[in-house]
């Protein structure tokens, strides 16, 4: 049975590492309803948060298929009640009709809503909060003139984890790196290849 799911990426901030993993969803004719990119906690490591809807068994396949790429250290899946996530939102609705209807100061405490910008022409609200949350806006909006809204991709944080960081510690004091060592025949390449 198709979920939603949210796939949590961490990887190297590397060019070109996103069109690489989205193309494992094109090939599998799969739609990513939501894709949020940022650094996470760890520097020169990456978060991606891809909200999809299939099955489980489809999921655990994509998650092996993006681990798969170099720069990829670790890909989970879960469903929306493991994890606490948040979107953002902006509506852009006439000034005159909002507060000449002085729906303004309901709509700030009623939905947790705050002005972000006002205008002569427009005023910008701002909300966060699950879609249902940010839909009722839009059909409240709509009822005085929504001019724009956007919403953004889905922020998420594991409820079960410990935080990715700490895995990193722990797999680096088992297996420190080594030192890079410069090559010693770097130097002497004509001595030691010829053509």
């Amino acid at each position: 049975m198709k979920q939603q799911y949210t796939i949590t990426v961490y990887a190297e901030d590397q060019i070109g590492l996103l069109a690489r993993i989205t193309i494992i969803f094109s090939r599998r004719k799969i739609n990513i309803d939501a894709l949020n990119t940022s650094s996470s906690e760890i520097p020169g490591i990456h978060r991606f948060n891809i909200l999809i809807e299939e099955t489980e068994e489809v999921v655990k396949k994509l998650c092996r298929q993006i681990e798969k790429q170099v720069e990829v250290l670790k890909a989970y899946y879960h469903l929306n009640d493991e994890i606490v996530w948040q979107e953002l939102a902006l509506y852009k609705v006439p000034t005159r009709q909002v507060t000449e209807k002085m729906v303004v100061e309901r709509i700030l405490r009623e939905y947790g809503a705050r002005v972000v910008a006002i205008n002569n022409d427009y005023t910008v609200f701002e909300c966060t909060g699950h879609r249902e949350e940010t839909d009722k806006l839009v059909s409240l909006f709509e009822k005085y003139g929504l001019i724009e809204f956007v919403r953004g991709a889905r922020v998420a944080i594991i409820k079960a984890s410990e935080g990715f960081h700490k895995k990193i510690k722990e797999f680096e004091a088992k297996q420190p790196g080594e030192e890079v060592i410069e090559n010693q025949y770097l130097n002497e390449q004509d001595k030691i290849f010829s053509m």
